[in-house]
């Protein structure tokens, strides 16, 4: 796939500034709403994909592609694993240099070359992303999910496993929650949002029979572009299968770490 936006494209030897002025830049751009041919009873997985390489299945059903990222000494690596119709139908990586450190808020600059670069290589279509990092939640908007998503004009969510900022309706302290809770994120006065946008969920994918003694955290979900904050939680929700990842990024998350030990 192609970047529609190159003046998107993150460059890590912008100044901070710079590189904030981007990211308001891009945010005004972005699609926080429904723009999307996905309804997640489509694309909903009731266990872990199969290895397909023929791409077999039914070809016209949404193609969704999770992206996870690992590094080296001096090196990003990006493994993005394509699922369409409960089956891995292409895995490419991508590779980019290792330029800047991990900085809050920041991270389309340190990760995205590698990302774009993975992206490049795929020879189906992508449908949805799934980015393992925050898309709206974030300070101005524009976390990795809604950088990625707007630089190649696709439909993204972002899956964290940490709150960057915003104010979940029920404080995520007062859990453990049972499986399937979904908490609505509030904007706050750390962020360019009005107060009290929805900006995303926290979701309860998986959690153990007794939370009491042992018990999973929630992730917390966002949109990255083109995708609405509910319909969001409900995607990510249906490509979870017994996992607490969604199985997009699951699968992805293990080939990153697979291409960092080669």
């Amino acid at each position: 796939m192609e970047v529609v936006h190159p003046e998107y494209v993150p460059d890590p030897a912008l100044s901070r500034e710079e590189m904030e002025a981007l990211q308001r830049d891009l945010a005004a751009d972005a699609v926080f709403s429904d723009d999307l041919d996905v309804d997640p009873a489509e694309i909903a997985l009731d266990e872990p994909p199969t290895e397909n390489a023929t791409l077999g299945g039914d070809a016209d059903a949404p193609v969704v592609v999770g992206i996870d990222q690992a590094f080296t000494d001096d090196e990003a690596v990006s493994a993005a694993v394509a699922i369409r119709d409960g089956s891995v139908v292409e895995t490419v990586e991508g590779r980019a240099p290792l330029d800047i450190p991990y900085i809050p808020g920041l991270l389309a600059f340190r990760e995205g070359g590698c990302i774009l670069d993975a992206l490049r290589r795929l020879d189906v279509d992508p449908d949805l992303l799934v980015l393992d990092g925050s898309g709206r939640i974030h300070f101005r908007e524009a976390g990795i999910a809604t950088h990625i998503g707007v630089a190649v004009d696709t439909p993204s969510v972002g899956v964290a496993k940490n709150l960057l900022c915003g104010t979940p309706r029920t404080p995520l302290d007062e859990g453990p929650f049972p499986e399937g809770t979904k908490i609505p994120i509030e904007a706050d006065d750390s962020m360019t949002t009005p107060d009290g946008t929805v900006v995303g969920h926290a979701l309860q994918s998986r959690q153990y029979p007794n939370p009491e003694r042992r018990h999973v955290n929630p992730l917390v979900v966002s949109p990255g572009h083109r995708v609405s904050a509910e319909t969001t939680v409900g995607v990510v929700d249906a490509l979870c299968a017994g996992y607490k990842l969604p199985e997009p990024t699951r699968l992805a998350d293990a080939a990153a770490d697979d291409l960092k030990s080669r």
